[in-house]
């Protein structure tokens, strides 16, 4: 689980091998992983992915959240409103993609006015490639998280085949 655990909207993966564990154990590891957010299951070769991506995503989501609000600060909002707007616009943003399953890119598309605001401030991320700075940062997580775990899932293996 990330830290969104201790206000409870976690985001938690989980894994494990059939036959290890009763199906009702299995309800009961998901009710628990599930009483402090949500939880999905997914395969072990894919833990490295989720690490990158909901694990260590919430310090992202924070450098993200400070940034707004240094710019608010800037532009002369206070520090605790800026904060509180930039991270609740986050939140709803966030809200949006989970509630109404349309792409990312329409919702985003749906903020953008035709010459407005918004647009030229996509536009001023796109040149400075906040995508694939996101992007770069994500996969040297990955690249880390895969250097760190080389190895544990061959003596997990390797363990669980002299138990049996």
């Amino acid at each position: 689980p990330n830290t969104p655990a201790l206000v409870g909207e976690a985001m938690t993966a989980y894994c494990y091998e059939k036959g290890d564990i009763t199906e009702d154990e299995h309800i009961t590891i998901k009710r628990l992983f599930t009483s402090f957010g949500q939880s999905i299951e997914i395969q072990e070769c894919d833990m490295e992915a989720i690490i990158a991506t909901s694990g260590s995503s919430p310090a992202y989501a924070y450098l993200f959240i400070e940034a707004m609000a240094d710019a608010a600060v800037s532009f002369g909002i206070q520090r605790d409103d800026a904060y509180m707007l930039a991270a609740q616009a986050l939140k709803g943003a966030a809200q949006m993609v989970l509630e109404t399953g349309n792409h990312p890119a329409q919702l985003k598309d749906a903020v953008c006015s035709p010459g407005g605001t918004t647009i030229q401030a996509v536009v001023k991320l796109e040149e400075t490639q906040f995508r694939n700075s996101i992007i770069k940062a994500m996969t040297a997580c990955y690249e880390k998280a895969l250097q760190m775990n080389q190895g544990q899932r061959s003596t997990y293996h390797e363990l669980k085949s002299k138990k049996n």
